[in-house]
């Protein structure tokens, strides 16, 4: 989850200005860019322990950082993020250290961004012994054994996760993904993508499932992450079925997401509890306990980072369904959407083949992919199947934007021509090499 951004105090008059504030985001073609997100979980190398927050921990790695010309970003004296031009060092809850990447051209940008990243983290982690692994959730650690770090907001969202769902704790402290964020021309361009990213979401879970352990077991589970994710809150994840409505656009989704309940607004630098409201009892009628704080722009765009379905809108498209994994498939998300997403051939040859599926089919196939990833099935075919005609699709979309960019998804296409994901190798190598003992997960998927 992101640093808190400025504030603006522009007073709300109408559901207009909220569908405003997201059709700001449009950009002409040449201004398309990319960024990635990518969370990585950390671990004492002796151990294997998650670090705290401080001594010689989560803080340090910051410190370190920091000296070498990012700026420090604080919550109540608490240094809990860094900012450099675009770019952006993040925590989220149980100290899993993410790069909010700043958006580029092409995604060798992406892959040179990455690789300085993780060269800088090392050089700062090796001193103080620790790790880091591309992996979608701990493999040992309980909830219990998890550290939380210092962001008030995190301390609004502690209370409220238990009240809506039996893992909304678990995808605070030991889940960690891969996002990519694109952008979109205009409202029909926003509309087309954020449909084909919905329905493609579940393929991207299936390909990216990197999280079969929990406390040190096997589970019944490629991506324990996603199944997180689907007992978290329904009242903000999944594949909403508004977007798929006829005469969808930006004021419809501002008006599904007025009733997605609050978590927080910030007011004079501090977070303050808003939970037990939606976003339209607010504007109607301030805050509880104080009808004098009226919404601003500032809190919608706060509101709107708390909205978790499966590809967010925001001023551009997050694609939010994939494990976190290594260097190679960190790359491979951007490349796979924008090989569908930015050529206009690509993007309707994909539009094509999800046509037939229903809301229901894309929601039933997210349900079964945790556990069956690529075996699961929708319209008679496996996502195995599926996945051959869309990385097709999307190498030909790459090949069309002439960088050279196709290299990228070699990664996904070897799981397809395999059949094994990143979870599968985990899992037969627990068998065969590691007699059992799950941690040498930590040494397996080091960054």
């Amino acid at each position: 989850m992101s640093n808190p951004g400025e504030a603006d105090l522009t007073p709300i008059q109408s559901v207009s200005d909220l569908a405003g504030w997201f059709a700001a985001g449009s950009k002409p073609r040449e201004a398309w860019r990319v960024g990635t997100e990518h969370e990585k979980i950390g671990f004492y190398r002796e151990g294997f322990a998650p670090p705290p927050y401080e001594p010689q921990g989560i803080c340090a790695l910051l410190d370190g950082l920091a000296a070498r010309g990012w700026e420090r970003i604080e919550d109540a004296g608490k240094l809990i993020g860094l900012k450099r031009g675009e770019a952006s060092v993040s925590l989220e809850p149980g100290g899993q250290f993410e790069l909010s990447g700043a958006p580029v051209s092409t995604i060798a940008e992406t892959e040179a961004e990455l690789d300085d990243h993780l060269r800088d983290l090392r050089e700062v982690a090796e001193p103080l012994g620790i790790g880091f692994a591309g992996i979608g959730f701990h493999p040992l650690a309980t909830r219990e054994a998890m550290p939380w770090m210092p962001k008030t907001r995190y301390a609004i969202m502690r209370n409220y996760m238990p009240r809506v769902g039996d893992m909304g704790l678990d995808m605070m402290l030991r889940t960690a993904t891969v996002q990519a964020n694109l952008d979109f021309g205009d409202e029909a361009d926003m509309v087309q993508k954020l449909r084909v990213s919905l329905a493609l979401q579940p393929l991207a879970t299936a390909l990216f499932a990197n999280s079969p352990f929990r406390e040190g077991e096997p589970t019944e589970y490629r991506t324990l992450r996603g199944q997180v994710w689907s007992r978290t809150d329904p009242d903000r994840t999944g594949i909403p079925a508004v977007a798929f409505e006829d005469g969808f656009g930006f004021e419809r989704f501002a008006d599904w997401v007025l009733d997605v309940p609050m978590y927080f607004i910030m007011r004079d630098g501090r977070f303050v509890d808003a939970t037990g409201n939606t976003f339209r009892e607010f504007m109607a009628r301030g805050l509880p306990g104080d009808p004098s704080v009226r919404a601003t722009m500032g809190d919608w765009a706060d509101h709107v980072t708390t909205v978790f379905t499966d590809v967010r809108l925001k001023r551009f498209l997050e694609m939010r369904g994939s494990d976190m994994g290594s260097a190679e498939m960190v790359c491979a998300l951007p490349a796979f959407w924008v090989g569908l997403l930015y050529d206009d051939a690509a993007q309707k040859a994909a539009a094509r083949l999800v046509r037939g599926w229903s809301v229901a089919q894309m929601q039933a196939l997210r349900a079964d992919v945790p556990r069956r990833a690529l075996d699961a099935t929708i319209g008679g075919a496996t996502l195995r199947e599926v996945a051959r005609d869309v990385l097709t699709i999307s190498r030909e979309g790459l090949r069309a934007r002439g960088q050279g960019e196709e290299r990228f998804l070699e990664p996904l296409e070897r799981i397809v021509a395999s059949g094994e994901t990143q979870a599968d190798r985990w899992l037969r190598l627990n068998t065969e090499s590691w007699e059992g003992d799950v941690s040498r997960v930590f040494e397996a998927a080091a960054l």
